[in-house]
């Protein structure tokens, strides 16, 4: 007996399927949703279903229950159904799966605060009801304290269901890699990709924990029904080894492999590596082969053969199970179209070649001059991500507007605040910049930056954000700051988009009216915030599309500090001469806040400019293992197309 997960079906419901339907790669059932909130959606309503069926047997319904950013989204739902539909829990007994160690209850980074923020402060469950480990257990009580908890758990009969996320090692809960299958509740020491991971919650490195207290890897499995939930393109790499691989400690979230009752509910992202959707031809020789999937499959055996696009047989397409693109035309006639195709992306005028013949270019070739807005999530992100591509448009007479949607203030270390608050004291001495210090050097680990330390960090930003786009020759007046008020909590944790937020970016638009939108598009962000502002840019066109000015308009999304377009989905691709390389590279330096043991930087130790650099020369460096021309380095764009 199987639970499978219906997309086209308003709730997830349990069916028997037998053995249900995979490929020849996949041994734990899975669900890929194009975005996580319906997703989200569907497990909340299987999880009121369990809830409203154990409340007509009168019976407890045990929750096993998951923290981080994954379930998020099912948390709200419950709450939404809890207010909206009287969806009651007050037969539900929850644990949840671990906790930091040590760690205070009131202190913001607990999973006992997470929990109660999400989910339990906004429903009727009895707080008798509520398991959390505790995260101040210590010295010999430890031993004991797991075993009851354990024990507990048994008490009311065993979990029901299982919610899980997957950290990026391959754990579940704090199961790091090296635990053992018949592990139970304990504490464990984290492996530093986790405590990188959990960085920019805690403003730093140092001030993660090095332990936690989890259940075990048994303790997970007795569950009776298990669902993980996986989100974006940086869970896609241990999603497939986990799926895909072999069961091993190294990789924990293999052991769900042997449950008979488990479904991965992923996002478009976190599926991306699997084989059925990465290399789609090696699953299915019947498939059909679109435009788009011929580039993609060309240029991955390109990579697995060594081999420029012209140089390609009919024999590499035959060995790698593509002899289907043959059917209709032969290599020779599909190389050459392939090569053309991505040979039309390149280009030196982003904004479009005046008085060219635009057939076969990535942009419009009129207006000649094009109003731009640059919209960059943090007061880095243009620089960083597109730099190269800002300073051409604006040598080529473009009217370039750079909008910065947040202050990204919680990027400013204490450290460089204080460092400016004693500057300004000692050349203007007042009550203020007295004030911002004593602040931080009152400020304790669990406590928010007050407001005017908030305004500092943010006029830092700023003040950095001016010095780099004067260097690339941007006039102050095409300097916008939006400052959108679902970033300015003060912490990581963010609001919800508001129609607050989406009426500022749709006056900013209104008011330029571009022919050009570039707009951050990569998901991997650590922290979400270029999801939601990516959100903000469609939302607000979406509500614009009737302004005559919009039928003009075109969006172009780049990516970031951690993920570059496949070659295949690059659309637009702007080479950058070795001095224009350096000339980003001194732009980026001016955000100097961000340099030197930057907050939110991932798992990657280097500094932004040279991942950006590196980037961009494997772009161009990829473009040239292909056949097509050698550059230094390369800016790559995606168009969005509305539908």
């Amino acid at each position: 007996m199987k639970t499978f997960l219906e997309k086209k079906t308003s709730t997830i419901a349990y069916r028997p399927v037998g053995q249900f339907e995979e490929t020849r790669f996949e041994k734990i059932h899975n669900v890929i949703f194009e975005d996580s909130k319906e997703a989200s959606t569907k497990v909340a309503q299987e999880i009121a279903d369990l809830i409203q069926t154990k409340q007509t047997s009168n019976e407890v319904c045990v929750l096993g229950l998951a923290t981080g950013s994954s379930p998020i989204g099912v948390y709200e739902e419950l709450v939404r159904m809890h207010k909206e539909e009287g969806l009651s829990f007050s037969n539900v007994v929850t644990f949840n799966l671990d906790e930091y160690l040590p760690m205070e209850k009131d202190n913001r980074q607990s999973y006992w605060y997470f929990m109660h923020e999400h989910l339990f402060n906004h429903i009727d469950i009895p707080s008798e009801n509520i398991h959390i480990p505790d995260g101040m257990i210590s010295g010999d009580s430890v031993i004991d304290y797991c075993l009851s908890y354990e024990k507990e758990i048994k008490r009311f009969g065993g979990i029901d269901f299982q919610l899980l996320g997957i950290g990026r090692t391959g754990h579940i809960g704090f199961n790091e890699p090296g635990s053992h299958y018949n592990s139970g509740t304990r504490v464990i020491t984290l492996d530093h990709i986790t405590r990188v991971d959990a960085a920019p919650s805690f403003l730093g490195i140092d001030n993660v924990p090095r332990k936690a207290i989890t259940m075990g890897i048994a303790t997970v499995r007795s569950a009776r029904r298990i669902v993980l939930l996986g989100w974006g393109q940086n869970k896609a790499d241990v999603i497939k080894k986990t799926i895909e691989g072999d069961i091993s400690s190294h990789v924990p979230a293999t052991y769900l492999q042997e449950h008979d009752n488990c479904t991965f509910v992923l996002d478009v992202g976190a599926g991306s590596e699997l084989t059925r959707n990465k290399t789609p031809w090696l699953v299915d020789e019947s498939l059909e082969w679109t435009e788009e999937l011929t580039a993609k499959a060309i240029v991955w055996l390109c990579g697995e053969t060594g081999k420029s696009i012209l140089s390609l047989t009919d024999k590499d397409y035959n060995d790698n199970g593509m002899s289907g693109l043959l059917t209709a035309e032969d290599s020779y006639d599909l190389n050459i179209r392939m090569f053309n195709r991505l040979q039309h992306t390149i280009t030196g005028w982003p904004g479009g070649k005046p008085n060219a013949d635009d057939t076969s270019r990535p942009e419009r070739a009129e207006p000649a001059q094009k109003r731009v807005i640059i919209f960059s999530p943090h007061p880095d992100d243009d620089v960083i991500s597109m730099g190269g591509t800002f300073d051409r448009l604006i040598e080529q007479g473009h009217e370039v507007h750079v909008v910065y949607q947040t202050s990204g203030n919680i990027a400013v270390s204490d450290q460089d605040a204080l460092r400016y608050a004693e500057i300004s004291k000692r050349i203007f001495p007042s009550e203020e910049a007295q004030t911002i210090i004593d602040s931080i050097h009152d400020k304790s680990e669990s406590s928010f930056d007050t407001l005017e330390v908030r305004k500092l960090k943010g006029n830092i930003r700023r003040g950095e954000s001016y010095a780099a786009v004067r260097y690339l020759g941007l006039d102050d007046a095409n300097v916008h700051f939006l400052d959108l008020p679902f970033y300015e909590t003060g912490t990581i944790k963010k609001k919800n988009l508001s129609e607050d937020d989406i009426k500022i970016m749709m006056d900013i638009i209104k008011k330029i009216k571009p022919h050009q939108i570039f707009a951050a598009g990569d998901l991997a962000d650590p922290h979400g915030t270029h999801r939601v502002c990516l959100d903000a840019v469609f939302e607000s066109m979406k509500q614009l599309k009737s302004e005559a000015f919009m039928k003009d308009c075109w969006l172009w999304l780049y990516r970031g500090a951690w993920h570059e377009w496949d070659i295949n989905e690059i659309e637009m691709a702007v080479p950058m001469s070795p001095d224009q390389v350096l000339k980003k590279r001194y732009a980026i330096f001016c955000h100097q806040s961000q340099k030197d043991g930057v907050m939110f930087q991932g798992d990657d130790s280097r500094e932004f400019w040279m991942r950006a650099e590196e980037r961009n020369r494997d772009t161009a460096a990829r473009y040239r293992a292909l056949g097509l021309s050698d550059y230094a380095a390369m800016e790559a764009f995606v168009r969005y197309k509305f539908d």
